[in-house]
């Protein structure tokens, strides 16, 4: 589904509806913890005294016995089902039919790697045990997505994801978790990050989502899948000479936004009710968002949208829409909400004052 940008000068507005606000480069750079003692702080290889302490503690959080930070999610995950697909010799995973790796990645994974989908459930409902249970055709990794992006962030309830592992163990297949915004799940489940994991064999997670750092991915799991990760990591051009700029970034921008995940889904609840009240909205899915996002379906002439962001951020100095997406019903348009520091910082009230401005 194409993703249409509404507007090239949100970077020209001091507050925003979603995220984390207009990114300053100085700021990030300059902001404490990024930069500590020069000898430590970089790296060469993949090797570096701060990046491994880096790698170290988020696999501890994570209950995993390893990490290895990589400058992309799309190189992690792709790793993590070859090195599965090689050790099984079976050439397939099963994942929701909108999974990031198919629908992102320009089918990444099958041109570069010979992998193929065996879809489960359909592109408008959430994967469920009854989807694992019908599964005939023999696949080497389960790979589930929390939440699924594409379905407005869903997630399933715990005993039903303790179900669909179990079973995936049963059946002896390796389970990935597609962890992206595995940070913001958490509030949810009201389990610590180890616990979550646990049901996992090996996870990914972003630090430019949630965390919203530059970029950077963290592939978690066992020591030997993670020792052949690094050699995949060589052959897809990920080991870079020097990986600090990205993974000091995300250590502090980590650290001071960890902690704030009930906030950020607390922030998605109190919008997403102003968002539904509004006439321009058909709806909000899901209602309340069990995370800090969700996606809310609008009957305004994508257009009139566009004239209404520039106009709403020219008077008030806030962005609102940053980009939208098509719908297969025709005059419904799909926005993406993710709440963060600006959505914080903004406050209902003047939320509501220009959501009624931008969805009347």
């Amino acid at each position: 589904m194409a993703v249409k940008p509404v507007a090239p000068d949100r970077f020209d507005c001091k507050d925003a509806i979603a995220g984390h606000g207009r990114p300053d480069p100085a700021a990030i750079y300059a902001a404490p913890g990024v930069f500590g003692e020069p000898r430590d702080d970089v790296d060469l290889y993949g090797a570096g005294i701060r990046l491994n302490a880096f790698e170290a503690r988020i696999a501890k959080l994570l209950g995993k016995d390893a990490a290895v930070f990589m400058p992309s999610g799309t190189m992690a995950q792709q790793i993590a089902l070859r090195i599965i697909a090689d050790r099984d010799g079976l050439r397939t995973f099963a994942a929701h039919p909108t999974n990031h790796l198919t629908l992102h990645e320009r089918d990444g994974v099958t041109r570069l790697h010979g992998l193929h989908l065996v879809p489960l459930a359909t592109t408008l409902t959430p994967v469920a045990l009854a989807d694992l249970q019908q599964l005939a055709e023999p696949v080497a990794t389960l790979l589930l997505e929390l939440p699924q992006r594409e379905l407005g962030g869903l997630l399933p309830a715990w005993d039903e994801l303790v179900a669909m592992t179990d079973l995936a163990r049963e059946r002896g297949w390796h389970v990935h978790l597609d962890g992206a915004r595995l940070w913001e799940s958490a509030p949810y489940y009201g389990r610590t990050y180890a616990q979550i994991a646990a049901l996992f064999d090996s996870v990914y997670v972003s630090f430019y989502k949630g965390i919203g750092a530059i970029a950077g991915a963290m592939l978690c799991g066992s020591r030997p899948l993670i020792e052949e990760a690094r050699i995949w990591q060589r052959r897809h051009g990920g080991n870079l000479m020097a990986l600090y700029p990205y993974a000091n970034v995300a250590e502090a921008s980590f650290d001071l936004r960890i902690s704030k995940m009930k906030s950020y889904r607390d922030a998605a609840q109190w919008l997403a009710k102003i968002v539904a009240a509004q006439p321009g909205t058909v709806r909000v899915q899901p209602l309340p968002p069990p995370t800090n996002m969700f996606h809310s379906y609008l009957r305004v002439p994508a257009d009139s949208i566009a004239k209404r962001v520039t106009a709403i951020a020219r008077k008030h100095g806030v962005w609102t829409i940053l980009r939208t997406a098509p719908t297969a019903i025709d005059g419904i348009t799909k926005w993406e909400i993710s709440t963060g520091d600006a959505t914080l910082a903004l406050g209902p009230e003047r939320a509501r004052v220009v959501l009624e401005q931008l969805l009347a």
